[in-house]
C-alpha cells in the first residue's frame, strides 16, 4: 500500500467534523473487518476532507449494491490519524484507515424529522445523492444514540488531537 498525502489532511483548524457516508451494508460490512473506509467508487477526494478524529457513520439505503432497501444507519467510527492509502497496481480505489465501533443498525425514516442536513423531508434521499454528506454535530450525535453510542463520549476533544 502506498501512501497518498499526509496526517494534516483537512481544514487545519482543528475542528472535528462528522460525515455520512453512503454505501450498502454489505460494503460497510466489508470495510469494518479490515479497518478503512473506501468512498466514491474509490475516489481520494471525499478522504481528503477527512482529517484525523472526525466522526463518521454510514447509511446503507441497501443492503447490498442491487439487494434489497434498507435505508438504515449501519456503522459508525471515527477517522484515524493516518495518511490516505492507494494499492500498488493502477487504478487501485484510495482509502482512509478508520475505527469502527460496535453499534447498532438505526432506520433512518424515524430520525427524518430531527434531522437538520435533510431540508426536504419528503425527497428525503436528495440529501445522499453525492455520496458523501458533512452533518452538524448535533445530527451526528442523534444518530450515534440512535445506533446505541454516545457522541460525547466516543468522540471526546483530546481524541481530535490525537492525544489520548
Amino acid at each position: 500500500m502506498a501512501r497518498v498525502g499526509n496526517v494534516e489532511r483537512g481544514t487545519g483548524d482543528g475542528a472535528r467534523r462528522y460525515w455520512i457516508a453512503v454505501m450498502s451494508r454489505d460494503a460497510a460490512d466489508a470495510g469494518a473487518a479490515v479497518g478503512y473506509l473506501q468512498l466514491g467508487s474509490g475516489r481520494a477526494g471525499p478522504l481528503e476532507r477527512m482529517q484525523g478524529g472526525d466522526g463518521f457513520v454510514v447509511y446503507s439505503p441497501r443492503a447490498t449494491a442491487a439487494g434489497e432497501a434498507l435505508q438504515a444507519f449501519t456503522a459508525i467510527g471515527r477517522v484515524r490519524h493516518a495518511p490516505i492509502e492507494i494499492g500498488g497496481a493502477p487504478g487501485a480505489p484510495f482509502r482512509r484507515a478508520v475505527e469502527f465501533m460496535p453499534a447498532c443498525s438505526a432506520p433512518i425514516r424515524p430520525l427524518l424529522a430531527s434531522l437538520s442536513f435533510i431540508r426536504n423531508k419528503t425527497q428525503w434521499g436528495a440529501a445522499f445523492r453525492f455520496g458523501v454528506v458533512r452533518v452538524p454535530a448535533d445530527d451526528f450525535a442523534r444518530i450515534a444514540r440512535a445506533m446505541g453510542r454516545a457522541a460525547d463520549i466516543d468522540f471526546p476533544a483530546a481524541l481530535l488531537t490525537g492525544t489520548a
